[in-house]
């Protein structure tokens, strides 16, 4: 679900109704320009490249980059085979290494991968719940995306400026960095 626009507030900047996009196809929509954006904004989130699950109530997860966890803190997990939901830190290994308390999971001494990387987080983007300038970015986003899914494949411009189907650009990010420049991790990609 998404977390930082609804449904109804991009049907309404888009000005199309329920009976041509359900608000599933728009959640849709949300969601792609939530994780667009998302990797960029500073967040408590790390991904986890693989786990081992040393008992059916201990699973070990392996972060690509240090974590900020702490014993006792509940975390989100996502996109890890098994372990997905809310989960609490029973131990922290090392900087790239913690534990979480599972039920019932399968044991399996071996190291899993996971591909594609799976996530670990505190708040996630819900704390920029509030904050007009990502809402705005994420809306901006949507928009594109949606104007591509319309206008798939695109052209060039006709040599007598007729408009042609609308095409998203490898610059995407950068037409939003002005909006969430205070809020940009300087670890990430975008700058």
């Amino acid at each position: 679900m998404p977390v930082l626009v609804t449904a109804s507030e991009l049907r309404a900047v888009l000005g199309v109704p329920v009976a041509l996009y359900s608000d599933a196809q728009l959640d849709s929509i949300i969601e792609t320009a939530e994780d667009a954006i998302g990797d960029f904004l500073v967040q408590h989130k790390v991904a986890i490249e693989a786990q081992r699950s040393e008992s059916t109530t201990l699973t070990t997860l392996y972060a690509t980059q240090p974590h900020k966890f702490y014993v006792g803190q509940t975390v989100t997990i996502s996109g890890v085979t098994g372990h997905n939901g809310s989960k609490v830190v029973a131990d922290i290994v090392d900087i790239y290494t913690f534990k979480i308390t599972t039920t019932g999971a399968t044991v399996h001494e071996d190291l899993r991968f996971q591909i594609p990387n799976g996530t670990a987080s505190v708040n996630g983007l819900s704390q920029y719940n509030g904050v007009d300038a990502v809402e705005e970015a994420v809306l901006q986003i949507s928009v594109d995306v949606f104007q591509s899914r319309l206008a798939a494949g695109g052209t060039q411009q006709a040599l007598d400026y007729t408009p042609a189907p609308y095409r998203m650009g490898r610059t995407l990010l950068y037409k939003v960095t002005g909006l969430i420049s205070k809020y940009i991790d300087s670890n990430s990609q975008v700058g």
